[in-house]
């Protein structure tokens, strides 16, 4: 349905509505994806504050029916035609001005054109039962308001007079002219109501023309909608494709002529189309025969406009989540320390309390055991002494084995030796004694209770001849000591503050040690993504070097290292998310030099969707001769996008995984790989064969997951963490993993044959449907074959096939259908795949074959927190950490100590790997040296 309307020149409802613009109650709910037409559900709440254009139409069919394969929503039984059944109550807003204060039954009034206006005028109001309503006076009474305000002026003040006179007159002017204005207004929606009636419109707008951020009335002739039977009227509605700011509002009958009921509210500004129906706010609703009514919105956003709009919304959106989000984590961080400081304080107290008790029990049987004096040995003066006292010991040095020593000397401590050695003193010889006594003065220590002791014919670590009591120590008990208890109790709030301070100490290099692992990761990751980004400088690179969503981006490209050599036009052809993004690729652009030599450059801006980029190269505006990087294309990263990409499933399948069935290097790379996809938020399992020679003590989680049957037998799977990543471990009952190894059997073709097939066979009868299924080496080829021939066609046809060749040597047949087979295939660095090149099992498939080099596992592989090496460390200290550990690794293997070389190699020893050229190696780097 279309309404067309005369045009008229649209009043400012600022103006003319200032009372209940002001008194609006607008509660506008943002609305993400499409509403069905005419079909809504619970989910639809909000208020009506959003408007209608003059140009009204029906939603085409073609539109309808995209609408309904976004949405899709079940018919309700209602009455009235194509009604739903909402499952709350909807919401519905009413503005103040509309409010009825005459006791109502339904709380609101008739919205006449002469209601909603601001200022007063000579109208009669009528109600919808016809009560006449007194006429305005307000000319009246705001004239006298004048002429009070005129008498409080000074008589002598003429000046200030003429300026009052001239301020009231305006005010005067612009009330009349607001009358008139309003009268218009009036006059034209009754001309308009007329119109529509008597064509058999049921909807107009006023104004006629919508525009982005104003104000609108929208009318609806009850008598010609679905509606005519019921009590209420509500509009539900949206703008945008009902993708912005939903509403709901009521709808008030006014006094024009015909049964027309109407509302008011806002367009937002960043509206270019309103949607929305009516309904009864329970079950019957008017959806324009499921096509919902449309207004469009002149002079506004387009589509496009409103899509970076939305990016920008949701870029603001997710920043403010990033922030709420760190903070909660930083509360829960707190809390956590919080509660594990306080669990530490009262484990701290415990052994503060448990060693005080024990120091108490020996303190209390050495206090058993000493004595004042020992008759002829030695004794104390004075006899009465306390803590910090100054006293002489006296010792006979022919009472023991230092009777020939030329010097004596006291080492002592107090309380057990509980704090160690705390007395050191040279003993002189007695004059005023007989025989052979010697003497020190000590310094009794504060909260000594018993005095401990030992004689020596030296200082500590000079003393050779020490007379110890027959190994027991001297003891003596300090006669005037504190008291126990108070000793005590202060003893265990020293060893309590010691075990806090000790503790503070390792937690604070354990939180440093993490901060600069952590560090030095985020070096590493940026290091290694500059270096990546710069590989292809040569050919192509960017200004800024890291590009970010929603700036502008220039790419430099050297067509003279390219197939477009010579070329005299180099044309850009790019998009974003995998040629995937929501505008499509961009059109051709003519690229233009560069002041750098035989480079041309091209400039685009990136969508704030953006998380890849993608580009190749053309040598004209058409097409003709590409330059797609051998069918791979150019791909850069986007930072900083609003969307991410979306993670895939990849599975490996393989019969190595370090640490616990590793034999060589695939072990390691499967472990490694595994976990650095994992990083970049993709969702990785492995499948391995559970060998009965499993190092499981490295597995987490580990446990029976189920079992199914395929090729005679029952297949246990269990599942664990490796290093992080998901493992499921196949495990037939026909043992054919009960051979205590991992290769060396002579079925070993049939071994793992049986494992690839079962592996395959797992993921069909789990439901798994990976996007990529990764094999490697010859012992997991057959899964390349097995899945094309066979298992793409039972129902695993989304996977694609990715084989790595480890090493050429082994299984070269097997290598070579497995590359045939797989949709790529990939080798551990660029040299190995230019050395295997010529090889017939790689040869005819060059096109999709690549050298992607090995990498390591910084998390695994981390001198600095590696609990294996007996120092840790990094590039700082790597002179004294090697040392260490080369010095470790002597002494382990039983070797010399000494400053030679120490040459180690954990690869295999293989031909391929060139153990052979160690000797000449060696001979040639350091002659004479010991290998």
């Amino acid at each position: 349905m279309e309404v067309s309307l005369q045009a008229y020149r649209p009043l400012s409802c600022s103006t003319v509505f200032p009372e209940r613009i002001s008194n609006l109650n607008l509660k506008l709910k943002p609305l993400t994806g499409f509403c069905p037409h005419g079909r809504f559900s619970s989910w639809f709440k909000g208020d009506l504050t959003s408007g209608v254009s003059c140009k009204i139409t029906a939603g085409s069919a073609d539109s309808s029916r995209r609408r309904q394969r976004t949405v899709s929503s079940s018919r309700p039984n209602g009455p009235g035609p194509k009604a739903v059944v909402p499952k709350t109550p909807v919401e519905i807003s009413i503005p103040k001005t509309s409010q009825r204060n005459n006791g109502d039954k339904k709380g609101f009034v008739s919205s006449t054109s002469t209601e909603l206006a601001g200022p007063k005028v000579d109208v009669k109001r009528v109600y919808e039962n016809g009560r006449e309503v007194e006429e305005s006076s307000s000319l009246n009474s705001k004239t006298s308001a004048i002429g009070r305000s005129i008498q409080v002026v000074d008589n002598g003040s003429v000046d200030k007079g003429i300026d009052v006179d001239k301020k009231l007159s305006d005010e005067a002017s612009l009330k009349l002219k607001l009358e008139m204005e309003e009268k218009l207004r009036i006059e034209e929606i009754e001309r308009l109501a007329e119109e529509n009636f008597s064509r058999g419109n049921k909807l107009f707008v006023y104004p006629q023309v919508v525009k982005p951020d104003q104000h609108i009335e929208v009318f609806l002739n009850r008598s010609l909608s679905t509606l005519k039977n019921e009590e209420d009227v509500v509009i539900m509605g949206a703008f945008n494709d009902w993708r912005w700011k939903s509403f709901t509002f009521r709808l008030i009958k006014t006094t024009l002529k015909g049964d027309w009921w109407s509302c008011q509210f806002h367009v937002p500004a960043e509206a270019y189309k309103i949607d929305f129906v009516f309904f009864n706010g329970k079950d019957v609703y008017d959806n324009n025969d499921e096509k919902d009514f449309c207004i469009e919105v002149e002079s506004g956003m387009d589509l496009f406009a409103f899509e970076d709009f939305l990016l920008e919304e949701k870029r603001k959106e997710l920043e403010t989540l990033a922030k709420e989000q760190a903070e909660r984590e930083r509360q829960a961080e707190e809390q956590r320390r919080i509660e594990a400081e306080k669990v530490a304080r009262e484990a701290d107290r415990a052994e503060a309390k448990a060693v005080t008790e024990r120091r108490r029990q020996l303190v209390q049987e050495l206090t058993k055991k000493a004595v004042r004096s020992v008759p002829d040995v030695w004794y104390i003066e004075p006899s009465e002494f306390k803590g910090e006292d100054l006293v002489s010991l006296y010792y006979n040095r022919s009472s023991g084995p230092l009777a020939h020593a030329k010097e004596l000397w006291i080492h002592g401590g107090h309380n057990g030796w509980n704090d160690g050695l705390s007395i050191v003193e040279s003993l002189v010889r007695s004059k005023e004694k007989d025989v052979d006594w010697w003497y020190a003065k000590v310094v009794v220590p504060d909260q000594a209770v018993v005095l401990d002791w030992v004689f020596a014919d030296g200082p500590p670590q000079n003393a050779t001849v020490y007379d110890n009591n027959h190994r027991h120590d001297f003891h003596a008990i300090v006669p005037k000591s504190i008291p126990e208890e108070q000793y005590w109790a202060e003893q265990e709030h020293q060893i309590y503050r010691k075990l806090q301070e000790e503790r503070r100490l390792r937690e604070e290099a354990i939180r440093a040690k993490a901060e600069k692992t952590a560090l030095m990761k985020a070096q590493m990751k940026e290091r290694t993504l500059r270096r990546y980004l710069l590989s292809q400088k040569h050919i192509v690179y960017t200004e800024p070097l890291d590009v970010q969503a929603g700036s502008m981006v220039t790419v430099f490209y050297n067509p003279a290292n390219t197939a477009l050599n010579g070329k005299p036009e180099v044309w850009f052809r790019c998009s974003f998310n995998h040629w995937a993004h929501r505008n499509g690729p961009l059109p051709p652009q003519k690229m233009v030099p560069a002041e750098n030599g035989t480079h041309v450059k091209a400039t685009v801006m990136v969508p704030l969707d953006a998380y890849v980029m993608d580009f190749v190269f053309s040598e004209s505006e058409d097409g003709g001769l590409f330059d797609n990087k051998n069918d791979m294309d150019y791909h850069i990263p986007v930072f900083g996008g609003v969307s991410k990409e979306s993670p895939m499933h990849i599975v490996h399948i393989t019969v190595e995984m370090a640490p616990i069935a590793k034999v060589g290097g695939l072990g390691d790379v499967v472990t490694s790989l595994s976990r650095a996809v994992q990083d970049l938020n993709h969702h990785v399992d492995v499948i391995l064969p559970k060998y009965d020679c499993l190092n499981l003590s490295n597995v987490k989680e580990f446990q029976y997951n189920r079992s199914y049957s395929w090729g005679g037998t029952e297949i246990k799977v269990w599942f664990g963490k490796v290093e992080g990543v998901s493992v499921y471990f196949l495990e037939p009952q026909n043992g054919l993993f009960y051979a205590g190894c991992i290769y060396g059997c002579k079925n070993d073709a049939e071994r793992f044959g049986f494992f690839c097939h079962a592996a395959l066979e797992y993921l069909l009868q789990s439901g798994s449907h990976p996007d990529i299924i990764h094999c490697h080496d010859w012992s997991s080829a057959p899964v390349s074959w097995l899945y094309k021939d066979h298992y793409v066609h039972y129902g695993l046809s989304k996977a694609r096939i990715v084989f790595t060749i480890h090493n050429l040597e082994f299984g070269a047949h097997f290598i070579g259908k497995a590359v045939a087979y797989s949709d790529k295939a990939t080798t551990v660095s660029h040299t190995y795949a230019k050395e295997i090149a010529g090889n017939p099992a790689v040869a005819p498939h060059l096109y999709k074959f690549h050298g992607i080099i090995n990498g390591i596992d910084q998390d695994i592989w981390d001198p600095y927190n590696d609990g294996f090496l007996p120092i840790s460390y990094t590039s700082e200290n790597v002179v004294e950490g090697k040392q260490a550990a080369k010095e470790a690794l002597q002494q382990r293997l039983g070797l010399k100590t000494a400053d030679l070389p120490v040459v180690d190699s954990s690869k295999s020893n293989t031909g391929l790997k060139g153990p052979y050229t160690f000797p000449n190696a060696w001979k040639e780097s350091s002659s004479g040296q010991r290998l």
